[in-house]
C-alpha cells in the first residue's frame, strides 16, 4: 500500500454563503426606534422583507394597512449614499445615507 497518497479536494461549485440581513447593531438601532415609536402610538406593527439585493424593515400604523415606511439596507448600492434608505409605501425614496444611525436620528418621522 502506498502511504504517500494525498487527498485534494477542489470543489469550485460551492459558493461562499453570503449574509443577507441587518447586522446585529443595525437591527438594535432600528428596534430601539421602533419601540420609541410604538410607545408614542405612531407605529403598531412591522414586517421584514429579505432578498439578495436588499433587506427591509417595514413599519405599519395598522396591521391591515400598507406599510407607512420601509427602512432598507442595500447590499450592492450604486453609490455609498444609497446603502441605507427610507421609502414610502409606494417605494419612493424619502431619505438616504451611508450611515444608518445618522439617517434615523436626522429623520423627523412626524413630517415625512
Amino acid at each position: 500500500m502506498n502511504k504517500n497518497l494525498k487527498l485534494v479536494i477542489n470543489n469550485s461549485s460551492k459558493k461562499i454563503e453570503e449574509k443577507y440581513f441587518f447586522e446585529k447593531y443595525e437591527l438594535k438601532i432600528i428596534l430601539d426606534l421602533y419601540a420609541k415609536m410604538v410607545s408614542a402610538g405612531s407605529w403598531k406593527d412591522y414586517g421584514l422583507h429579505i432578498s439578495s439585493r436588499q433587506v427591509g424593515f417595514s413599519v405599519f400604523k395598522n396591521a391591515a394597512e400598507n406599510a407607512l415606511y420601509k427602512i432598507c439596507k442595500n447590499f450592492k448600492p450604486s453609490n455609498k449614499n444609497l446603502k441605507y434608505l427610507i421609502t414610502d409605501s409606494n417605494g419612493k425614496v424619502l431619505k438616504n445615507s451611508f450611515d444608518l444611525e445618522i439617517l434615523l436620528k436626522n429623520t423627523n418621522w412626524k413630517k415625512l
